[in-house]
């Protein structure tokens, strides 16, 4: 996607970090991504990147299976930034010492840098605060390396060598509980790497489009839409480059938010011009979820279900369109989904598809990922680009197995209408309050196997609770509940056992992620 001589290279540690890193480089306007710390040198050269930084990670350099730098990358000849265990990592191959110590430095920190004249910190205060995350400390250095930091607890915080262009901190520049670390990050991207600020949203559109254009010529895509962020700009962006050769199949299985088949259509057909077929699956999908209550069954039969419908629908519009069938298949996979997958290979032929539920081994397609490269924040600034409305970019993530999952027990039409019901009725407070945006999502779970004892209308009645679990995150790899207003919240609770009656009980989910995961099932 990026011409890559503009390129960062993060290796990964094993960092909880190592996305957030290459977020903020993206967010500096610098293509950036994430290698593991046993890629071999020659694929990283092979990118010609302009700068390494080395993530954290939880191992100690002490450790006989921690994660081992390889030397060869401080030869390179490209500028390095190490951050937390990278940094550590450095001071070990350069000959430096490092030492485990009594006292640990977690969370705020203050640090006090040294050397006023060192080059990751120039126009910085002295005196700063930063976010630790430590028990082992560099203890000595070489004789080439600049100590440029000090903490309470550690004499060398920071170091650098401006002859090799090797820098380090070991404290974490990329959150925001570090007040200075973004410009920490740019001061090393643009004024030593010499990187350039050309990662832009249109930049991108149009790189996509031509190499998209140049692939399909005159074939036919298909797209399998699910009305979320990621489906729909996906589709935009290859329908920009096709045109009436994308064909898009939204597959209405029942299990849906409330009116979502009807925004979809709308957004789709009238305000995209896209070619939208819509299959009725909805019988087909509640027969095959009669009295199944297993989560991962659930989702297996959803599976089955869903390959079943998107099978029937192509063939359908195949024969509409009177074509032999569709060449490519269009996925909205963004670059969290390739991180966590492990797959960085870039393989461009696909047996089996996350995102649509998994096609059958005979269904083979040439794969499109516009997205490939992205980060959910940079997906939404080109839906803005290409005019998708904001309703659709600022929709909360929804699980593939749609409200089923939400429920705990057996999924059925009464209870599904519950549910969307509940959920409909927290999006609308949520939006009204102005804070549906500050949160990654807020799944609405219906407890349909546990009733509840309520009192409506001075009758005793004997209903369903729900939870609600507001989370706020980054790219879900880690999520935390957020603390919304308490008469936000009371009126959530008021209106829902309010106008469902079936609803007798509302509790907070105030978990974080990990232990629990964002969904319930």
């Amino acid at each position: 996607m990026n011409s890559r001589h503009n390129t960062v290279v993060v290796i990964n540690f094993g960092a909880q970090y190592a996305q957030l890193i290459a977020r903020r480089v993206r967010e500096a306007h610098i293509f950036s991504t994430i290698m593991p710390y046993f890629v071999p040198v020659e694929e990283i050269v092979e990118l010609k990147p302009s700068a390494i930084i080395l993530s954290g990670g939880p191992a100690s350099v002490f450790e006989t299976t921690a994660p081992q730098l390889n030397k060869d990358i401080l030869d390179l000849g490209i500028p390095i930034l190490g951050i937390c265990y990278g940094f550590q990592a450095i001071a070990q191959s350069v000959g430096g010492s490092v030492e485990h110590n009594d006292i640990a430095e977690y969370g705020r920190t203050k640090i006090e840098v040294t050397d006023p004249t060192s080059s990751l910190f120039l126009n910085q205060p002295i005196s700063q605060e930063v976010w630790m995350s430590h028990r082992d400390t560099v203890a000595k250095l070489p004789e080439s390396f600049t100590v440029t930091a000090k903490s309470p607890v550690a004499a060398i915080v920071a170091f650098e060598n401006k002859e090799r262009s090797i820098y380090a901190t070991q404290w974490h520049p990329e959150v925001v509980h570090t007040p200075y670390g973004q410009r920490t990050l740019e001061t090393f991207l643009y004024d030593i790497a010499k990187c350039e600020p050309t990662w832009m949203p249109d930049e991108i559109i149009e790189q996509q489009v031509a190499s998209i254009t140049k692939e399909v010529s005159d074939s036919h895509v298909l797209c399998g839409l699910s009305g979320g962020v990621d489906s729909t700009v996906a589709a935009a962006i290859v329908h920009k480059a096709v045109g009436d050769q994308l064909t898009c199949v939204f597959v209405d299985n029942g299990l849906l938010r409330e009116n979502e088949k009807e925004q979809v259509i709308s957004a789709f057909a009238e305000t995209e011009h896209i070619d939208l077929h819509v299959e009725d699956a909805r019988e087909e999908f509640l027969e095959a979820l009669k009295n199944i209550t297993d989560p991962e069954t659930k989702r297996k039969v959803i599976g089955n279900a869903f390959i079943r419908a998107f099978e029937r629908a192509s063939k359908k519009v195949a024969q509409q369109k009177h074509i032999k069938g569709f060449d490519y298949l269009v996925q909205g996979t963004l670059y969290p989904d390739v991180v966590e997958s492990g797959d960085q290979t870039g393989t461009s032929v696909i047996k089996s598809h996350h995102n649509v539920g998994g096609l059958p081994d005979d269904m083979e397609f040439k794969l499109i990922e516009p997205l490939r490269d992205l980060f959910k924040d940079e997906v939404r600034n080109i839906g803005a680009l290409l005019g998708i409305d904001d309703k659709i970019l600022w929709r909360h993530p929804f699980p593939g197995p749609g409200l089923a999952v939400r429920i705990i027990g057996e999924v059925t039409e009464d209870r599904l209408k519950i549910l969307a019901t509940a959920d409909r009725i927290v999006t609308e407070e949520l939006n009204d309050a102005g804070v549906d945006r500050s949160l990654w999502q807020c799944p609405v779970v219906l407890l349909a196997d546990v009733r509840s004892v309520g009192i409506q209308g001075d009758a005793r009645t004997y209903g369903h609770p729900v939870v609600i679990r507001p989370v706020t995150s980054q790219d879900a790899m880690t999520a935390d509940w957020a603390k919304l207003d308490y008469e936000l919240l009371s009126k959530i609770s008021s209106r829902i056992t309010n106008e469902i009656h079936e609803i007798t009980r509302v509790v907070l989910d105030i978990t974080s992620k990990p232990p629990a995961s964002i969904e319930w099932e």
